[in-house]
């Protein structure tokens, strides 16, 4: 980790500023497989908080793995506060692992680009549930979720830059530790608003 602080501290000092201010921030882990896809799902649009409530809610109602949610009825669904949409893309994810069209214990072995291309096939998976799967469950080291809206608004705020476009360019002089510049930024914005959140 101190590599990549030290590299970008030396391009942008607003990293080191974040640092003096906030400390280091924690590296988000998470157990590869099909229980992180769901809670990743449920967390599409809501806060973390409100979507691990639900998910903690579904286990402790049945056993979260793709048999069960395969079949589980959408009233119970519902009655576990899980929306008609997120419903359908846990079936949908449930029914590709059953169906074999998609195995979650061969993504830690395929580079970035295989998983994005294997995930993106599912209807409910789209490129911010990918981008959070790599950099928490594979490390991968090199990404800047765009499609999060804390991110593009610390960008905003520190960088003074608003077009989602530059925001990728720019950012590429971050690279190869761009995972960790998403970190710092998360951990300016949640410090910044007094929130702590575990992933």
């Amino acid at each position: 980790m101190q590599e990549a602080i030290d590299f970008l501290t030396s391009k942008n000092p607003i990293f080191q500023e974040i640092i003096e201010k906030y400390g280091l921030p924690p590296i988000p882990k998470r157990p590869q497989g099909f229980e992180t896809l769901v809670l990743l799902i449920l967390e599409q649009q809501v806060s973390i908080d409100s979507a691990k409530a639900t998910f903690l809610k579904i286990k402790a109602y049945t056993t979260c793995n793709p048999e069960t949610m395969a079949i589980l009825a959408d009233e119970e669904y519902r009655s576990l506060g899980v929306s008609r949409q997120k419903t359908k893309y846990i079936k949908i994810l449930s029914e590709a692992i059953l169906n074999k069209e998609l195995d979650v214990e061969s993504l830690a072995s395929k580079s970035a680009k295989e998983v994005r291309e294997e995930l993106i096939k599912l209807k409910g998976i789209g490129n911010w549930t990918i981008d959070i799967y790599l950099m928490f469950c594979l490390q991968e080291p090199d990404l800047i979720p765009l499609g999060d809206i804390a991110v593009i608004n610390t960008i905003k705020e520190l960088l003074d830059i608003h077009d989602k476009q530059e925001m990728e360019i720019h950012a590429e002089q971050w690279s190869p530790y761009r995972s960790y510049a998403t970190y710092l930024l998360w951990h300016y914005y949640l410090n910044k608003r007094n929130r702590k959140i575990t992933y």
